[in-house]
């Protein structure tokens, strides 16, 4: 299948501990785990049809959710232990997490096994970051990634049920002002909802200095109604940019382990970087270096997975960081070639997107 590891190490055994080499996350198809997604809570302040119920969802008992000192600990272990150099922080909505800045702060203050800080995003529907954004600068935040699905507050009302759209703009200029960069939006487009809005958001994109990132929508919906021939695809909105702009590939020969194919955008006087990442229809599992950690504590060693590996229970009873690294290590060593989305026997994680964190 496209994007899937070529071939498996059947022979190999998990790294032994003992050796900086052997620290790392790997799997039995030779992918290091670098890059942590870390999902702070699955609460989201918004209600898109895409991802949740207008009601929303039995959300996690607050004493099931990891501690910010629980978090941190873990967050350490991965940057100081296990080989990690690049954290994300996800939701649910992330901002909805009041020790936001300090969880940042001490990530900001690891040094990875490069004697550098790990390169740290968030990933936010952006209602409150305007309130927030100079005190996550402060804390070393740089990078984030903003999703906005539609230019029209009206729309944006039915796709999310919520009116916020002026407070998603305000956050917007609020964390260019911070001095964020790259800031990057995420958008889905949705059939008969807003999929005639990809040449609209590129031009406002590139306007206002913020890169977009259009995004498949993926079979992580809580409702379970995600078809696959009911979506806007990578090649369809590639096709709609190409009418009005030159799309230069930013790196033609590989995207490596980015889950974006990006080009350069120009046109109208315009030029910036546009993105899309089409986990569906251009599956890149191959090249995945990620590992996910949720909100209860729980590693996921693929964003579709059906099976999890429990830290908390670990964490809370006392194990020492050997134990914990030890335990995280074998949950990677088990991750399959590839998501199967567009396999026959595929079958959707039991958890929504807000519950495992993007």
């Amino acid at each position: 299948m496209l994007g899937l590891p070529r071939t498996r190490d059947e022979g190999r055994t998990p790294p032994v501990e003992g050796r900086p080499a052997d620290s790392r996350l790997i799997d039995t198809y030779g992918r290091v785990a670098t890059d942590l997604r870390v999902s702070l809570t699955d609460r989201c302040s918004l209600r898109c049809g895409y991802c949740m119920p207008p009601e929303g969802l039995d959300w996690l008992p607050q004493e099931q959710v990891l501690s910010d000192d629980e978090l941190i600990r873990l967050i350490t272990l991965a940057v100081n232990e296990l080989g990690v150099e690049e954290v994300r922080f996800t939701g649910g909505e992330p901002l909805l997490r009041k020790g936001l800045e300090r969880i940042i702060g001490a990530t900001t203050a690891l040094r990875t096994h490069r004697g550098q800080a790990p390169v740290t995003a968030l990933t936010t529907n952006g209602v409150g970051l305007d309130k927030r954004a100079r005190g996550l600068a402060a804390a070393g935040l740089a990078r984030i990634n903003v999703s906005l699905d539609t230019l029209d507050p009206e729309r944006f009302l039915r796709i999310t049920r919520r009116d916020r759209h002026r407070d998603v703009l305000a956050g917007l200029a609020a964390a260019a002002a911070a001095g964020m960069g790259p800031i990057k939006v995420n958008a889905v487009l949705l059939p008969g909802t807003n999929e005639d809005e990809a040449v609209p958001l590129v031009r406002w994109a590139l306007t206002e200095g913020y890169q977009l990132r259009f995004i498949e929508q993926m079979p992580l919906d809580a409702q379970g109604a995600w078809e696959r021939g009911a979506m806007v695809t990578a090649d369809e909105i590639q096709r709609a940019l190409a009418q009005e702009f030159e799309l230069v590939p930013t790196d033609p020969l590989a995207r490596g382990a980015s889950p974006a194919q990006t080009w350069t955008a120009r046109g109208d006087g315009l030029e910036g970087t546009v993105g899309i990442i089409a986990s569906v229809t251009r599956p890149f599992c191959g090249d995945c270096d990620r590992t996910r950690l949720t909100a209860d504590g729980q590693i996921r060693n693929c964003l579709f997975a059906r099976d999890e590996t429990d830290l908390r229970a670990p964490l809370r009873a006392g194990a020492d960081d050997a134990e914990l690294a030890r335990i995280w290590r074998a949950a990677m060593w088990g991750k399959a070639a590839g998501h199967g989305i567009n396999d026959t026997s595929f079958i959707q994680p039991d958890r929504p997107m807000s519950a495992i964190g993007g």
